[in-house]
């Protein structure tokens, strides 16, 4: 994985759809080449949620099979991440708390509560995008994860994010900004500022902003997260997407 900054004004366009090859029908009535080429549309459609799901039970299983971990030893529940598979927004989050260990969904309660208030402001809909965590369980007593967890549970993000294959990714918090940038400067440092990271030979637009919770205790910096929520709001526009 390697990263490096990127011009925040730079505009990325969708790739093309594969046309469809011809089809050679016989019939006295003309064909509907529209309705052909979007029944295909939804075939694939389906064919990829099915393999996304497929991939992310697999994941699933992986996280759960791992040794040695204080983490997942001291937790009830894996949390790996809910929403829609296939948004062009996947939202990362710093760790589960209790409410999200015990449901295994993620960000629940006042928390969750604040972040659909900072979604909704840029109209966007929690569900609509899909959400999960840098690592997978609740660590014991809420403390903050240690480098070498991060370091651990790093390579299980970067197959969620293979797997999801988003145009943006929001960290949200200092775990999951050193969880996939590798960063561990102060959070304030970095938010805010588009950069990409390449996973697995794809490049990510990523975002740096502060975590629901962080907010909660510091609402006098929910000033810098409306900054970090307009760019994200304008890079949606750049790059055309439908959320």
């Amino acid at each position: 994985m390697s990263k490096k900054a990127i011009n925040q004004n730079s505009n990325y366009h969708s790739e093309l759809l594969n046309s469809l090859d011809s089809d050679f029908i016989f019939d006295k009535n003309p064909i509907n080449r529209l309705k052909n080429f979007a029944d295909n549309l939804q075939i694939n459609s389906g064919f990829d949620e099915f393999n996304k799901e497929k991939e992310l039970n697999k994941l699933k299983l992986e996280i759960n099979s791992i040794d040695n971990c204080n983490l997942k030893d001291n937790s009830k529940k894996i949390v790996l991440g809910d929403g829609n598979i296939n948004s062009s927004i996947m939202l990362v989050g710093d760790a589960p708390g209790t409410e999200e260990e015990n449901s295994g969904k993620t960000f629940l309660g006042e928390v969750g509560n604040l972040l659909k208030k900072m979604l909704n402001a840029i109209n966007i809909k929690k569900e609509n995008i899909y959400s999960t965590y840098a690592v997978n369980f609740r660590p014991p007593e809420d403390r903050k994860p240690t480098s070498t967890e991060i370091k651990r549970y790093s390579q299980f993000l970067q197959k969620h994010i293979s797997i999801i294959k988003p145009k943006i990714i929001i960290l949200m918090g200092s775990t999951a900004m050193e969880s996939l940038t590798s960063l561990n400067s102060k959070i304030s440092k970095e938010r805010g500022k588009w950069k990409e990271v390449i996973v697995k030979n794809t490049s990510y637009n990523v975002i740096i902003t502060f975590n629901p919770s962080y907010l909660m205790r510091f609402p006098e910096n929910k000033k810098y997260s409306w900054e970090d929520l307009k760019k994200i709001k304008q890079k949606i526009i750049d790059l055309q997407l439908n959320i």
